[in-house]
């Protein structure tokens, strides 16, 4: 058969619904969906017993930007995959969805018979819960749904044998994790984050990308002159940590100060996720905290960065009602995560409440531009994990070249904390716990957008992991995996989200 005449068969979702409408009297129609990344012998035969199901068999395909899988995935595009599928003697119709789930698609096809491979037989084994949404949509329009039982591979698995992207030493690790740990006791600790309950604290950051084009140097003074095009803002600090929560957690609270007056109010409250419960401490005469970075809009390179901030230490009325607060909500949290940026929301006093009514404390101390050095994890004299980069605990330790195992042995004695992570960018994570000692976690990202916030994100979802008692080297290898998601997008456009992170562990470990 030509291109042409397999090319013919692919169709919008509106027009297949209407072409299916016209010849559905007489016609028994049978629907398969799928991402179908690799086409393999596998699909082929679940897709010939659903052909002999019925007369006209029409696949719709999940389209690109809904593949939840990984930031690589998937490997070939809609396209190419419409293509493939199209070419097969046993397809009539193939169509792109343009929904992330297939059954409202299924409404508007109204197939006699939705077909799914028999590795979906039992719904209840469906995390996400699209088996049974599918099902729903199926009764619906008074079809049924059946299973097809032959050959069973997987496209990820075959992808991850033959196609990585990934080094070699990677897709080592995950297969040594595979065999030591398996899939399912990783992912139960993605699932069982949604019985905790989060609190975290930290500065709130408005995060503002300001997009320019470079004219050249002035002619009068050695400096860069830029034209600015457009300018693009995100709820960043820790509103952006707990926007990364709210699909993990049973309860999400964030505790915070902003500035009075304070400009970006409905901006906030619009970019907050409304499963989040925010506790905003106003600070009369003190800025919410900017920071306006400049960037060359056609290289994505950051030129330059601008603070607006007060960071003199919290204090007054705005300090005992922000630890006020502190004390009612870290003692009935499952979970306390600090974020803590050095500009002046986190004293000692309120150290010493998180240190004291935590039940699980999880804490990062970042060194910027803006602290100078001066803002350092010791200040916290106890906590359950601590997640710094590499640089920023030898900055603690005053050790620039010394062994890193040794700091972190040291920092754990220090702070009289039993698990220590210093996350090194492409370098992955050394993590250590006094349970199962050190683990050297690989990182898992081969697309970097934008690294913005993904030790944050990191620390978010590796604290749910620990909260849970996970060995340490799930825990990096959790974390990881959310700040490969991180950093495959720009700044905070895109907050983790559930189904994402469980589908991508769950790729990376076929």
């Amino acid at each position: 058969m030509s291109q042409n005449a397999y090319s013919s068969k692919i169709h919008s979702i509106d027009s297949l619904a209407a072409k299916l409408g016209a010849m559905r009297n007489g016609h028994r129609v049978v629907h398969c969906h799928g991402v179908f990344d690799l086409l393999h012998v596998g699909h082929i035969r679940h897709l010939r017993q659903a052909k002999a199901l019925g007369d006209v068999l029409v696949v719709t395909l999940t389209p690109d930007r809904y593949v939840n899988k990984g930031p690589t995935r998937p490997a070939f595009k809609e396209n190419l995959r419409a293509e493939a599928l199209a070419a097969l003697d046993c397809v009539d119709y193939v169509a792109i969805n343009d929904r992330p789930m297939a059954d409202e698609t299924i409404r508007r096809l109204k197939p006699n018979i939705y077909v799914k491979g028999g590795e979906y037989r039992r719904a209840e084994d469906d995390r996400t819960g699209g088996i049974e949404r599918e099902t729903q949509a199926v009764r619906a329009v008074g079809g049924t749904v059946q299973f097809t039982d032959d050959l069973t591979f997987s496209s990820s698995s075959l992808i991850n044998k033959h196609l990585s992207s990934l080094p070699e030493d990677t897709r080592r690790h995950l297969r040594r994790v595979h065999e030591i740990h398996g899939a399912d006791r990783v992912l139960q600790f993605v699932d069982g984050a949604q019985k905790l309950k989060a609190l975290v604290i930290g500065e709130t950051i408005i995060d503002e990308y300001q997009y320019c084009q470079a004219i050249g140097k002035s002619s009068k003074e050695p400096m860069l002159a830029v034209r600015r095009l457009a300018l693009e803002r995100f709820a960043g600090g820790i509103l952006a940590v707990a926007n990364h929560l709210a699909d993990f957690c049973q309860h999400v609270e964030v505790l915070s100060v902003v500035g009075q007056p304070n400009p970006y109010k409905s901006f906030i409250e619009n970019h907050v996720d409304p499963r989040v419960s925010t506790t905003l401490i106003e600070r009369p005469g003190s800025p919410t905290i900017v920071k306006r970075r400049y960037i060359d809009s056609y290289f994505f390179q950051k030129l330059f960065c601008v603070y607006e901030m007060d960071d003199t230490p919290l204090d007054g009325d705005p300090q005992t009602h922000f630890c006020s607060c502190l004390e009612q909500h870290a003692a009935e949290a499952d979970v306390v995560i600090v974020v803590d940026f050095g500009h002046g929301v986190i004293t000692p006093r309120a150290v010493k409440v998180l240190c004291d009514r935590s039940k699980f404390l999880a804490v990062n101390a970042q060194s910027n531009a803006g602290n100078l050095g001066y803002n350092t994890v010791s200040k916290y004299p106890r906590a359950d994990l601590v997640c710094v980069t590499e640089n920023e605990m030898r900055l603690e330790s005053r050790d620039r070249a010394g062994e890193l195992r040794d700091i972190i042995k040291s920092i754990a004695r220090k702070l009289s904390c039993p698990r220590v992570i210093a996350t090194r960018g492409a370098g992955g994570a050394l993590c250590y716990s006094h349970e199962d000692g050190f683990a050297s976690v690989p990182a898992l990202a081969d697309v970097t957008r934008d690294r913005m916030g993904a030790g944050d994100t990191f620390l978010a979802i590796a604290a749910l992991a620990a909260a849970q008692q996970a060995p340490i080297d799930l825990v990096g290898l959790i974390g990881n995996a959310a700040a490969a998601q991180a950093v495959a997008s720009v700044g905070h456009r895109q907050p983790l989200h559930y189904d994402a992170l469980f589908k991508h562990l769950q790729c990376l470990l076929k």
